[in-house]
């Protein structure tokens, strides 16, 4: 293997212990939690209210987030969490993406004509990769946590047991996985109700995940990765047409990687490494719109170079990023003002750049949708940014018997063929080819903004769309916005290919739409994908601390069903440890 990647690793692990300046008054007057769920939101104040840290509250929130969520995300998916800890200012991304099992190839699911296999990468146990939630949650609570890993499990243990209400959204989302979930009957059996969408209001409860919950509270994952769990799950998925074995589980490691940095007009921008490629694609959008007066243009000027960064960053995804244990990226080059430089000098006022009159990119990529993304700021100042996903609704839509969870559809982000777009449309060259042992790219983007004013917190999921919701929020921070104002804002997104600006309704004026049209973008509003006109996407969670105002405030996006919470954190982590 080149050692290029290695080296280049080596030289950003060093830079973990760097942080970001640390002030002496840097002591919040309020605790906030931002999620995709009201019982998540409940667990993460719970928990802080218990004497724990924004950490240990990041445990309870994952394991309950995978409970009641679990169209997106849950023990068998993985994510990154963005850390900060405020007494020495430390910044790390803890990296659970799932990895590829050993015995996976690059003509995985391809068939003997060299074509596709028709969802062979989205269903099944065939789709997943090795998952990293359980490894991750035990790590962040053991080495950065203040509670027993026991303690911070213990809502979502206890929702696993007793039961949550089955909301609207979950619905849904049942309804349009439907056929999937009722091809397997451990799945079937858990997520419906007699074979059937869940009533509103059903009391659905997983007494299987509670006890693998409470294994991995009792060994911090090692049932899971090393024992009669790894087990159990090898015999299940091997049954079921998958690939896993037991070294595949043993071998599994959390890895520790230095978050990608940038700024933008005094905003600092943290965010995530490779094999995300989130904050990479950030911070070349920025340094390419540093090189505009953006605030001072008319909006459609405004939009139209926006539009132009992102069909840019997005087609230097495709083709550099992915893992960087396995394939050398060029992250200095990529983030660097000069390139940006170089890229923007394409740019026409008048005239949308056809994708396909940039440098073409080999084979394709992707990355899922159905994600989900918590924002916590402690009492102490400690936050943590943390996107999970399982990939599509339901994962894919698989559950070993007897283990309560779903397994996730991962490997359908690793570039199938070339030429053949995978499930959300997005390119990807070599860098993303399957391999045994390696990490699929991801575009969730876990970020942290820091600037004069203050700090945000924020993510989202929304698959190739994370990106650019968080590069919309960065820029309504950078103009002064609270947490509302970011997670509220209509979207619009361009990636490269295909070659069409989706947006939401009121995303910009008619009049910018008009001028977009002639100047040659293909608009295309988003629909709703369960009918009934137009939609929306993404589910922002945000939370921002104003130090200038001394004023702590959080939103969870309303295109969700999430809750926000501020509030007084009447013991800390130190004064529950005697500290």
């Amino acid at each position: 293997m080149n050692n290029h990647p290695r080296l280049i690793h080596c030289f950003f692990t060093l830079l973990l212990c760097l942080g970001t300046y640390v002030h002496a008054a840097d002591v919040p007057p309020r605790a906030a939690i931002a999620t995709a769920h009201p019982l998540a939101t409940r667990a993460g104040q719970e928990i802080l209210e218990a004497g724990g840290n924004a950490f240990d509250a990041a445990v309870a929130v994952t394991a309950v987030l995978g409970v009641v969520e679990p169209y997106g995300s849950g023990l068998g998916g993985g994510g990154f969490w963005l850390l900060h800890r405020a007494s020495d200012g430390m910044q790390v991304m803890v990296d659970g993406r799932e990895k590829a099992p050993m015995a996976a190839h690059r003509d995985l699911y391809l068939d003997d004509k060299g074509e596709v296999i028709p969802g062979a990468s989205i269903n099944g146990p065939l789709a997943a990769g090795i998952p990293g939630v359980p490894a991750a949650m035990a790590h962040i609570a053991k080495k950065y946590g203040r509670l027993p890993l026991a303690t911070s499990l213990a809502p979502a243990i206890r929702l696993a047991r007793e039961g949550f209400a089955v909301d609207e959204q979950y619905r849904r989302y049942a309804k349009l996985r439907l056929q999937t979930l009722q091809r397997f009957p451990a799945t079937a059996e858990i997520f419906l109700h007699k074979n059937a969408v869940p009533s509103l209001g059903y009391g659905l409860q997983q007494p299987d995940l509670a006890n693998t919950l409470q294994s991995i509270a009792a060994d911090g994952g090692e049932s899971f990765y090393r024992g009669d769990l790894a087990k159990r799950l090898v015999v299940g998925v091997q049954a079921g047409g998958g690939i896993w074995s037991l070294e595949d589980l043993r071998q599994y490691r959390i890895v520790e990687r230095a978050p990608i940095r940038t700024e933008y007009r005094g905003m600092k921008l943290i965010s995530a490494a490779p094999p995300s490629s989130g904050g990479v694609a950030l911070a070349s959008m920025l340094q390419m719109l540093g090189q505009f007066d953006v605030d001072g243009m008319p909006e459609a000027d405004r939009v139209h170079v926006m539009i132009e960064v992102m069909r840019r960053a997005y087609r230097d995804r495709a083709e550099y990023l992915g893992d960087s244990d396995f394939v050398e990226v060029p992250v200095v080059r990529l983030t660097s003002a000069a390139y940006a430089k170089q890229l923007v000098k394409g740019i026409r006022m008048d005239k949308a750049t056809p994708s396909a009159a940039l440098r073409p990119v080999g084979q394709p990529g992707g990355a899922g949708t159905d994600t989900t993304h918590f924002s916590i700021l402690d009492a102490e100042g400690n936050r943590v940014a943390a996107t999970m996903s399982i990939n599509y609704l339901f994962g894919s839509g698989f559950v070993v018997p007897g283990t309560g969870f779903l397994l996730n559809d991962e490997m359908d982000d690793f570039s199938a063929k070339p030429g053949v777009p995978n499930a959300y449309g997005l390119v990807g060259a070599e860098a993303n080819a399957i391999e045994p042992g390696k990490r699929p790219l991801s575009s969730m983007s876990p970020t942290f903004l820091d600037d004069d004013r203050g700090v945000a917190i924020l993510g989202t999921p929304g698959g190739s769309r994370i990106i650019t919701m968080v590069l919309l929020g960065a820029l309504q921070y950078a103009a002064g916005a609270d947490a509302e104002t970011i997670v509220v804002r209509p979207r619009f997104h361009h990636q490269y290919l295909p070659d069409v600006v989706m947006y939401e309704d009121g995303a910009f004026s008619a009049d910018t739409e008009q001028e977009l049209s002639l100047r040659g973008h293909m608009l295309k509003k988003q629909l709703s994908p369960y009918g009934g006109g137009f939609g929306h996407y993404g589910n922002m969670q945000a939370v921002v601390w104003d130090r200038q105002k001394n004023r702590v405030d959080a939103a969870s996006d309303k295109r969700g069903i999430g809750a926000a919470s501020v509030f007084v954190q009447t013991k800390t982590a130190k004064e529950a440890n005697g500290k």
